[in-house]
This record gives C-alpha cells, sequence and structure tokens, in this order.
C-alpha cells in the first residue's frame, strides 16, 4: 500500500508544476520541496498540507477489507 508521503511525492511530480512555482503558491522553501521528492528529507504536516492545497489534493478514507 503506498504511504501518504510516497502520494505527496508523486502528486508533485506528475503536476507538471516546477518546484519553484509550487513553492511560491504554497510558502514551502522550494529547495525543500527538491530535498523531500528526492527523499532527502520529509516535510512537516503543516507543509505537506500546504503543498497539498496547491496541488487541489484531497485525502480520503479508504474501505477496510
Amino acid at each position: 500500500m503506498k504511504t501518504l508521503t510516497d502520494s505527496l511525492r508523486d502528486a508533485i511530480v506528475k503536476s507538471g508544476m516546477t518546484h519553484y512555482r509550487i513553492g511560491l503558491e504554497s510558502g514551502v522553501a522550494p529547495a525543500q520541496i527538491d530535498r523531500f521528492v528526492s527523499g532527502e528529507r520529509d516535510l512537516r504536516l503543516e507543509s505537506a498540507s500546504r503543498i497539498a492545497q496547491v496541488l487541489r489534493l484531497e485525502l480520503k478514507a479508504r474501505k477496510r477489507n
């Protein structure tokens, strides 16, 4: 199962937006986004939330098996 971190990384890459633009719109430093996408560091939840808003992502519960 994909983690929230993996899903956010994938969404950033697939968004077609530059890290600079995501950073500008979210208030998260583009260098932080670069290091997150490359797996060098994690993000604070607040930063992840702001990036998710820019990318118009939504967290939804999945049905349990």
